[in-house]
């Protein structure tokens, strides 16, 4: 999706939705793929992201002498910040699309979101190439990264991007020389490019990316969104319920996995990402092995990413050394 063509195959692409009752019932193989996918829970930080974008795009629509405000979307690892990134780019390029669509005849000549991931050890230089990349602007290894910067205001401007994503911020430092450079080349693209930025990035906070002068200038133009673990209940609703409602599992027993809410949420940390992937790969066993339903044997027999495994594994206390 880090290009023009991948970005726009993901946006116009239906997201996968629940069988309905009347529906033709799916084949194994099609049940499978459609839980590979599954459906994207749509949790508080999409909601307040959704909302704050398009606040800060309509706040920054006409300003003209300095840079944007713009949203950093941060929290732990797995807790669904790139989703909400994604959710809230994919309703920015429909609406748009909608609002001016391309003459018939015609594919649509601008384009209204763009999705970046901060590379590894990034410099100014491959993080311009980055952005010239997703608009398949040529870069030669002669070119400096003043002119490449320059191909991507021009380019960026005259294709009328209005919101850029950039993933994975927290791999930008400040203290070093090229991360400062960098984080220099941001500053520069965000007062010549006229979208509004969100960025996202693990703990971003606790990061050097609000350190000295330039995490100052940062602070002091970007509001914080934060991904917290999802609460087991949240007044009359849970959210498990809207995951068990999208299986499509023909034995699955209605109310299973609101009833298991203490024990999924000690599992996953409230971890949207975790959670996402526990219940997918037990629908999957379900599917593969002809039960049709999830149990909590079915649940506990699913092994998943390290830092959940970590976190729900008991503790034991060792007794204390005697001399």
């Amino acid at each position: 999706m880090t290009t023009w063509q991948g970005w726009q195959h993901f946006a116009t692409t239906p997201p996968q939705t629940p069988p309905k009752p009347g529906d033709t019932p799916r084949s194994a193989e099609e049940r499978l793929a459609y839980h590979s996918a599954f459906v994207t829970v749509r949790t508080p930080a999409i909601t307040t992201l959704a909302t704050q974008v398009r606040t800060l795009m309509l706040l920054g629509r006409h300003q003209q002498t300095t840079a944007r405000p713009s949203l950093i979307v941060t929290g732990p690892a797995a807790a669904g910040k790139t989703t909400a990134l994604l959710e809230v780019g994919r309703t920015c390029h429909l609406a748009h699309t909608r609002k001016h669509p391309a003459p018939p005849g015609h594919t649509h000549q601008q384009v209204p979101v763009a999705y970046l991931l901060v590379p590894p050890g990034a410099t100014a230089k491959t993080l311009a190439t980055e952005f010239a990349r997703y608009l398949g602007i040529p870069v030669t290894t002669r070119m400096t990264q003043t002119q490449i910067t320059e191909a991507v205001c021009h380019t960026y401007t005259a294709a009328g991007v209005r919101l850029v994503l950039i993933d994975e911020i927290h791999r930008l430092n400040p203290r070093t020389t090229t991360g400062a450079e960098a984080t220099d080349l941001l500053k520069d693209l965000t007062e010549r490019i006229r979208a509004t930025f969100v960025y996202s990035g693990i703990d971003v906070a606790s990061t050097p990316l609000f350190a000295g002068v330039r995490g100052a200038q940062l602070a002091g133009r970007a509001s914080l969104i934060t991904c917290g673990p999802l609460p087991a209940r949240h007044g009359q609703t849970r959210p498990f319920t809207d995951m068990e409602n999208a299986l499509d599992l023909t034995q699955h027993p209605p109310g299973t996995l609101p009833r298991h809410a203490s024990y999924l949420h000690h599992r996953t940390a409230g971890r949207i990402g975790s959670l996402a992937r526990l219940i997918r790969q037990a629908a999957i066993t379900a599917i593969c092995d002809g039960t049709e339903r999830i149990t909590k044997r079915t649940l506990e027999a699913v092994q998943l990413d390290h830092l959940a495994e970590e976190h729900s594994r008991p503790r034991t206390r060792h007794p204390a050394r005697t001399a």
